[in-house]
């Protein structure tokens, strides 16, 4: 066996470590292969795979990517591949995309994903976050907007033209109940819901003055409050965007071209959910980070919404490195 075939070998092995310590595959013949994983071995596993092709070359490592039972693709668990100008080189259930542009794609709240974790691995590789489909019977349907819940992404450098990623549902992080969000996202949620019950309760000029206070019930120990708007994007409770109450901020714009503002309003006009978005982190000297929401509609004039960012999730600092170009 040559230095090479025991280097990709090693890979290998490496790969089969990863899935087996990290939860495994679990499902019925028949049903999603779901696999539980933390976002360390996340990393690992889309750091494996660079290596892997490294060591084969990019024509062999696209075509193992590409399968749908490879050595990268178990069920909800696959490597994806791109150039730098965001053309797609391969996905295991995307086929029919491979070959065209990508750069421009975006999730169902109009998060640029593509250009995003590409702007990740460009600067050597990190995490992302942002809402995407489960596969089911083999298939992922982008048209489908019920199907889109967070997800957690790796993203970095496979050769000098091409990069690499996967990624995992929040709701299969390994640590956490099966199914189940991340007990940070559960704590998130329930503010945003106990903010809806207060405001339809109270009122909303009770409720403007309670979410705007500091020390107030909507604001925990961990740093996390509420905040809400109208559906025009007015601003109408901060505890900390105090001087902004009362201006419209729907055109606000982050560096990726999303406005946020506009697509969380958006998001509560058409019953609540999940947006990602990039907000400055306080906690770090308000470097831009990506943040994932929940907002839900409180009546027919206005919303609330909350958010954890990326960092609480997975355990390291992830947020930009710089202004992208």
């Amino acid at each position: 066996m040559t230095a090479r075939q025991i280097l990709v070998l090693s890979g290998i092995i490496l790969l089969i470590a990863v899935l087996l310590s990290s939860g495994c595959m679990t499902g019925v013949p028949g049903e999603r292969a779901r696999v539980e994983m933390t976002p360390e071995e996340l990393v690992a596993f889309v750091q494996d795979a660079a290596y892997y092709a490294r060591e084969t070359g990019q024509a062999t490592a696209l075509e193992e990517f590409s399968k749908k039972s490879g050595l990268y693709s178990k069920g909800d668990l696959y490597i994806y591949a791109y150039d730098f100008d965001g053309t797609l080189l391969a996905h295991p259930y995307e086929a029919e995309q491979v070959g065209g542009d990508r750069s421009d794609w975006t999730d169902i709240r109009g998060l640029p994903v593509i250009r995003i974790a590409e702007y990740a691995a460009s600067n050597g590789g990190g995490y992302s976050a942002y809402l995407y489909p489960r596969p089911e019977g083999g298939v992922i349907d982008e048209d489908a907007p019920d199907t889109y819940i967070p997800k957690i992404g790796y993203s970095c450098p496979a050769g000098t033209d091409w990069w690499i990623g996967s990624g995992i549902y929040i709701t299969d992080l390994a640590g956490d109940e099966p199914g189940e969000y991340p007990p940070v996202v559960d704590t998130m949620i329930s503010l945003v819901e106990s903010g809806v019950e207060y405001g339809r309760l109270q009122g909303e000029d009770e409720a403007f003055r309670e979410i705007s206070n500091r020390t107030g019930m909507f604001v925990d120990a961990e740093g996390h409050y509420l905040y809400a708007y109208d559906y025009n994007g007015t601003l109408l409770a901060h505890p900390y965007l105090t001087e902004s109450i009362g201006e419209s901020l729907i055109e606000r714009e982050d560096p990726f071209g999303m406005k946020n503002i506009r697509a969380l309003s958006e998001t509560a006009g058409s019953g609540g959910g999940f947006v990602v978005f990039i907000w400055p982190n306080p906690d770090r000297d308000n470097r831009l980070e990506q943040k994932i929401g929940y907002v839900l509609p409180v009546d027919g004039r206005w919303w609330v919404g909350s958010g954890v960012y990326l960092s609480e999730i997975t355990g390291v600092d992830t947020s930009l490195p710089a202004l992208p170009p």
